[in-house]
């Protein structure tokens, strides 16, 4: 018998998830002004040097060293930090490593196996497996602002995870592993590649992301047929507001928890993701002027005029 027909159809997907995703892992050690260390992981993104971690694996940190799956131990560059989705590009000075291929974290499905790598307390490696808990949750980045379309997950993530990929079993990445509930059992998030995907590429392009700040906090949720029908609405999901920052820009303008974003200036929204990406510099760049915001209120449609602020 092949350990292959030995290894029942659970085994099969891990061990091929981690043989595919492996080499692409690094651990990443930095080190801050008064000689103190942090550690955590992260993951190559692009052949020519691009690593994706945490920023809070990084920020603040006035040297940082990746170590390769072959042992190799190399100088890296804080190429862009955005605290505000708890997401950091670092660049090497090597070339031809194998990057990771992104999966798209818009399909996954409660109860789908997922997979984290990293390297917990140091251990170089480490693979744990579970299964997607919950999706839309909400998490407060260190930097205070609230990260929404969270995934939550059972696999066991310990300090040294953070930044490490979430893997699904076609070996994809769908997430980046940020955080896990202490002294909780299984209760451990992730940030959506989709998500990711987006961040990575403004960081490389410019270092930081400029935004456009609004006051709510939403979860991406499905709109019904028959409102979908009547309103000959472009999608058949939404933002859904569930709560609004005292005093900030949309509760000025009326919005109210409940309220469903469907647009927003000439831009459908239909996911969380949607929201962050037109609020971004460079795809709207709203803040300081009114914005027609369209949401759907119970069976209403209103528009109201937000005017962003500079996040």
């Amino acid at each position: 018998m092949s350990d292959a027909e030995a290894l029942d159809a659970y085994s099969r997907a891990v061990v091929g998830a981690v043989m595919r995703l492996g080499p692409s892992v690094v651990k990443v050690e930095t080190r801050s002004g008064r000689g103190r260390g942090g550690a955590g992981s992260g993951f190559v993104l692009a052949g020519d040097g691009f690593i994706l971690t945490n920023s809070h694996v990084v920020h603040g940190s006035t040297s940082t060293e990746v170590e390769m799956i072959d042992e190799r131990r190399l100088p890296a560059q804080v190429v862009g930090d955005d605290p505000d989705t708890d997401l950091a590009v670092l660049r090497i000075a090597a070339g031809g490593l194998p990057p990771v291929e992104l999966g798209d974290s818009r399909v996954l499905r409660v109860g789908q196996l997922v997979i984290a790598l990293g390297s917990p307390y140091g251990f170089q490696s480490t693979v744990t497996a579970g299964v997607v808990s919950a999706l839309g949750r909400s998490l407060r980045a260190r930097s205070g602002r609230l990260m929404d379309d969270i995934i939550q997950t059972d696999t066991a993530l310990n300090p040294g995870n953070s930044g490490g990929p979430l893997v699904d079993s076609n070996g994809l990445v769908v997430g980046v592993n940020t955080a896990a509930i202490l002294p909780g059992q299984g209760i451990c998030f992730a940030i959506p590649s989709h998500t990711a995907q987006f961040v990575a590429g403004r960081l490389i392009r410019d270092g930081h992301i400029r935004r456009g700040l609004i006051g709510v906090g939403g979860q991406t949720v499905p709109l019904p047929r028959a409102v979908v029908r009547h309103f000959d609405l472009s999608a058949s999901t939404g933002v859904r507001v569930l709560s609004v920052e005292p005093r900030g820009p949309a509760d000025r303008a009326g919005l109210l928890p409940g309220d469903v974003i469907l647009r927003f200036g000439d831009r459908p929204v239909a996911t969380v993701d949607d929201l962050q990406r037109v609020l971004a510099d460079g795809d709207g760049g709203f803040a300081g002027r009114p914005v027609r915001v369209r949401v759907l209120r119970l069976v209403d449609i209103r528009e109201l005029d937000v005017e962003p602020v500079a996040a």
